[in-house]
């Protein structure tokens, strides 16, 4: 069974404010998440598993 993520994928940040998101991978399916300023400036994410790259 997969943990959930509790930092941002991409600035580490731990998802506890409003607007924080945890999605799967587009490609390999493991769990990502993405913090409100992140997902507000369009910052890049590479999953640490298979290396895809998302804004």
């Amino acid at each position: 069974m997969a943990s959930k993520v509790d930092n941002c994928t991409t600035c580490n940040k731990s998802l506890v404010e409003t607007g924080y998101v945890r999605f799967p991978c587009p490609v390999c399916g493991k769990e990502l998440g993405r913090c409100t300023s992140c997902r507000q400036q369009s910052n890049p994410y590479t999953c640490p598993k298979c290396g895809f790259v998302g804004a």
